[in-house]
């Protein structure tokens, strides 16, 4: 998600947003160098954060698909912020909780960022659902396109620290109270995209991490 929004650097709508739209990329980018070195230690198999960001291959990650997905339009992008932002903020504040100390102070932090992040999906969801006829037709648009992919992201799976089943509620419930406002529709369930948790994704990841990865591994132990 980090490495998406910061496409949007110097392309956002307005100056303001490409700020807003970094900085929200480096939350999600220092949240996730905390839990890959933290998974690195506890897999105990010498490989730190670089190692597991840099030198996987896409069927060794197991991140949902929804933030793998292209950015498309604005709209897109702000649907697919709102509903990520509005899922891991219920899991940042359960982890935070939680009997593992490390995990909940990396989770401690992630929660407060999340509740800014989702403060400026639902703003702009908001001003694009509720503004002039082309805005709220483009919204309704993205959010039809992105709503599929949230399905995933609450897959039952008892072995994790939170069962990501348990945060549905807490989702359905933000995300309506925005959508309401924003004089957009629910879209109906149905068809509903997985695999990415077990290692089968897009077309999309595999380029996206070629980007990532080309100069980690053109250079591979390389400082700077």
């Amino acid at each position: 998600m980090a490495q998406r929004l910061g496409e949007w650097a110097a392309a956002a709508p307005e100056m303001e947003e490409d700020i807003a739209l970094a900085n929200i990329a480096l939350d999600q980018l220092g949240a996730a160098r905390l839990l890959l070195s933290y998974a690195g230690e506890a897999e105990g198999a010498g490989r730190d954060e670089d190692a597991l960001a840099f030198l996987r291959d896409d069927r060794q990650f197991r991140n949902c698909l929804l933030v793998e997905l292209p950015n498309g339009d604005f709209g897109q992008t702000i649907a697919k912020l709102l509903f990520l932002s509005a899922y891991q903020l219920p899991l940042y504040t359960a982890l935070a909780a939680g009997p593992d100390e490390r995990l909940a102070a990396i989770a401690a932090k992630a929660r407060k960022e999340s509740a800014y992040h989702l403060d400026h999906g639902r703003m702009w969801t908001i001003r694009l659902g509720d503004g002039t006829a082309e805005s709220h037709a483009r919204m309704q648009a993205a959010v039809d396109a992105v709503w599929p992919y949230t399905a995933e992201l609450f897959a039952s799976d008892p072995a994790a620290p939170v069962d990501p089943a348990a945060l549905r509620g807490a989702f359905d419930a933000t995300v309506a109270e925005v959508l309401a406002e924003a004089t957009l529709t629910r879209p109906a369930d149905g068809w509903a995209p997985t695999g990415g948790r077990d290692g089968l994704h897009t077309e999309h990841l595999s380029f996206l991490l070629a980007e990532m990865q080309v100069v980690h591994r053109a250079h591979p132990g390389a400082r700077w």
